[in-house]
């Protein structure tokens, strides 16, 4: 692994890569590339060196994109993931993509809308869906966020290559042990509260989970930012528990785990379901250095007046370097960088579309 770090920044109106050396101070911005198109999620595979880019666009179509060269060419597909015939579904967005895992060589995973998992076993030439979750007891009773009945977050244990972990809004997170061949609800200890004097309630699904993320040193802590709270797992997602105290609240979108310290986290919290934008027009990101037991609020060069802007759940990221820099991304198009673990932030000198999606790769 070198120095240089590369951002992925996927927008309403095309993909940005920016690049920097170590020191993460000065940055070169290069695009827009797949210009016009809604660039919902990025993801850089280190197996291979490709960057894969998922498309959800009603004119262009709904594909996964792929470039061998960092972002500077794209390679059109014919058709991205489809529903076979017989589903009575029909593809809306891509939201996500996930490369798999170094032992699965030309795996790769796309979440969509209506809610469904597709697999490619050739790097994205062909796709196939995932039944078991497709035909899965609950799915009549899924009802859709706010974003709609999306599949958002695939998270792949890097240790049982047979678990898989999957968010859905406004659904919850689920799980399989099988590599896909069968899939269970993991909720327990995640409340639904969704209006403001509804009492909190437990029920085995229903949650709107917005991101879950984890640690590769500790597979089986996993963290989730939800409509309704933060929280934390120890035990691969059979209990979850509660960190939102301390926080501005309970309710926001992106959630970013630090890449060597399992017990660090980062949340940017937002007003509400029905206000998207930071509490009290204040931007800042929130830090937990003792798995969420207590929380720092961040906000040294971030706006904190008039800033009614959100972080969108694809919108925060963390590079790997062992002083790890974050990011954040907003809905109108300011990207913050931060090369000190979120105690400093600087805004980029590029004004971008609104941000969907910021991803890193250290190459």
């Amino acid at each position: 692994m070198s120095d240089n770090v590369m951002v992925m920044v996927g927008t309403r109106k095309g993909a940005f890569i920016m690049e920097s050396a170590s020191a993460r101070k000065d940055w070169k911005v290069r695009g827009p590339y797949l210009e016009g198109q809604n660039v919902m999620h990025m993801a850089f595979d280190r197996r291979t060196g490709t960057t894969f880019a998922a498309v959800g666009d009603p004119w262009f179509g709904s594909r996964v994109y792929r470039s061998t060269d960092q972002g500077r060419t794209w390679d059109e597909p014919q058709s991205g993931p489809v529903f076979p015939e017989g589903t009575g579904l029909t593809l809306d967005k891509v939201w996500h993509v996930e490369p798999g895992r170094p032992e699965e060589p030309g795996v790769v995973y796309a979440g969509v809308a209506p809610a469904a998992l597709f697999k490619s076993t050739d790097n994205g030439d062909t796709w196939e869906l995932n039944t078991a979750l497709n035909s899965h007891p609950t799915r009549s009773d899924w009802q859709p966020g706010a974003g709609g009945l999306c599949l958002h977050t695939i998270v792949l244990d890097p240790v049982e290559l047979q678990r898989i972990y999957l968010a859905i809004s406004a659904v919850g997170v689920f799980r399989s042990t099988d590599g896909g061949a069968s899939w269970q609800t993991a909720n327990k200890g995640t409340r639904t509260n969704f209006m403001p004097d509804q009492p909190p309630t437990y029920p085995e699904w229903g949650q709107c989970v917005h991101k879950v993320v984890l640690n590769p040193s500790m597979p089986k802590r996993l963290y989730q930012q939800n409509h309704c709270g933060v929280y934390r797992s120890d035990d691969g997602a059979d209990q979850w528990t509660e960190i939102t105290e301390g926080l501005s609240s309970d309710w926001g979108f992106g959630i970013s785990v630090h890449p060597h310290d399992p017990d660090t986290i980062w949340v940017c919290p937002g007003t509400s379901g029905y206000k998207h934008w930071v509490p009290d027009g204040s931007l800042a990101v929130y830090r937990t250095r003792d798995e969420g037991k207590a929380w720092e609020r961040l906000t040294v060069g971030l706006p904190q007046k008039d800033a009614y802007v959100i972080v969108l759940r694809e919108g925060m990221a963390v590079d790997a370097l062992q002083t790890a820099g974050l990011y954040i991304g907003t809905n109108t198009g300011q990207l913050y960088y931060s090369n000190d673990e979120g105690d400093s932030w600087h805004l980029s000198d590029a004004l971008f579309p609104g941000i969907n999606s910021v991803g890193t790769a250290t190459l």
